[in-house]
């Protein structure tokens, strides 16, 4: 039997599920990239990430990955040599922090223990200490994708102001973009990088920097070398809806579409809410397993995704691959580190309660055919907490 009836479940952290609508605005014909409708589109997509990101600075699209975005807010801002400090969240910072390394910055990275976020208390500590102001940029993994932890980014500002210095705040919005709540201008950050492929519900292949005027009068001095990724041609074209090179014109579509599903349609805070009512209805159903929650800080506990830790001796991937084998369902890996000893359920982008429940059933069979030590009944009670929130809801309206 080669086939497999039924929708394949794809409940990994990104990329996500993408609504129909969505994939029928990427399949409208290509237009020229050059046209006045383009140059329409343009401002309507740079206007929209505006409202996601909550800012009225500047906001780029590359046609690239999240690691672009994460490269393009570093050469932009920053020169050889120059000190950053980054917090180990886990293994998507590591991975930022080997990036500045190789572009020949000297990162230095506080020790963490990929179950927490960023702790605002130590950057705020590290930064007291660096009289010369000799650190140029902090840098902060809002949301962890292989931990499940996010960090609390208004309280990292109020440590770097605490501090009273003058770095930069770089943050990476990859996982949380678009599910969970997160405010550029408010929470007085520099350059927040973010990607298409989660939150936004469309395919890989958009990255974003929303750019403060501070980054934007660094990026002036900064003499990282750049071209791609410069900002200063990407700024200028886009004010009439342009690209300084050919854009990823049919992602565009699909942005637009998406865009409208979730400022216009949907609202943000009411995303917000379903992640997090989602988030928490898995948490209650891991906890019902007899398993644990990798996140250690309920502060923390992210809206995008939620880690399982594994029983000592149970290996993830085995109960990973059976869930694949018999329900055709993906489940995110464990990444570094965790290899092996978590799988990640995702419950982001395009998903809504029952899609929630197929998901924690096809979990709840998987414990069981692999051997691990487990109990049933979480997808009963992840399905009694949203029975409750909707009678709650229900009695509020009336």
């Amino acid at each position: 039997m080669t086939r497999a009836a039924g929708r394949h479940f794809l409940q990994i952290p990104g990329p996500t599920n993408v609504p129909d609508r969505v994939l029928r605005a990427i399949d409208y014909p290509t237009m020229d990239h050059r046209s006045p409708d383009f140059g329409a589109l343009g401002k309507e997509v740079l206007e929209g990430m505006k409202r996601v990101f909550r800012t009225a600075s500047p906001v780029v699209i590359y046609p690239a990955s999240g690691t672009g975005a994460w490269e393009a807010a570093l050469v932009n801002t920053l020169s050889p040599g120059d000190k950053v400090l980054m917090y180990e969240t886990g293994h998507f910072a590591t991975l930022w922090q080997k990036m500045a390394r190789r572009l020949g910055l000297e990162p230095e990275f506080i020790a963490g223990d990929w179950r927490t976020g960023a702790d605002p208390q130590a950057i705020e500590a590290r930064l007291r200490a660096d009289a010369a102001h000799a650190i140029k940029a902090v840098c902060v993994v809002h949301n962890e994708t292989a931990t499940g932890a996010t960090s609390r980014i208004a309280e990292v500002r109020r440590a770097i102001d605490a501090a009273k210095h003058p770095a930069l705040f770089l943050v990476d919005t990859i996982s949380s973009l678009a599910s969970i709540d997160y405010r550029h201008d408010e929470w007085g950050v520099d350059v927040t990088v973010g990607g298409s492929q989660k939150g936004l519900m469309l395919p890989p292949g958009l990255s974003f920097n929303a750019i403060s005027d501070k980054a934007l009068a660094a990026s002036k001095s900064a003499k990282l070398p750049r071209a791609y990724w410069g900002w200063d041609e990407m700024i200028a074209n886009g004010k009439s809806g342009y690209f300084p090179y050919t854009p990823a014109t049919n992602l565009l579509y699909g942005l637009r579409e998406s865009l409208k599903m979730l400022l216009d349609e949907e609202g943000l805070d009411n995303v917000f809410a379903r992640h997090q009512r989602h988030a928490e209805a898995t948490r209650r159903a891991v906890r019902a397993w007899g398993l644990e929650v990798l996140a250690a800080n309920p502060a923390e506990y992210s809206g995008s995704l939620t880690a399982v830790l594994m029983p000592a001796g149970h290996d993830a991937d085995r109960v990973r691959n059976v869930i694949l084998g018999k329900f055709d369902m993906s489940l995110g890996i464990g990444l570094g580190k965790l290899a092996g000893k978590v799988f990640r359920i995702g419950h982001l982008g395009d998903f809504n309660d029952l899609t929630l429940l197929g998901t924690l059933a096809g979990v709840e069979m998987g414990l069981q055919l692999a051997g691990v030590p487990s109990q049933q009944g979480g997808v009963q009670a992840a399905m009694q907490y949203l029975a409750a929130r909707h009678a709650g809801e229900k009695r509020a309206a009336a």
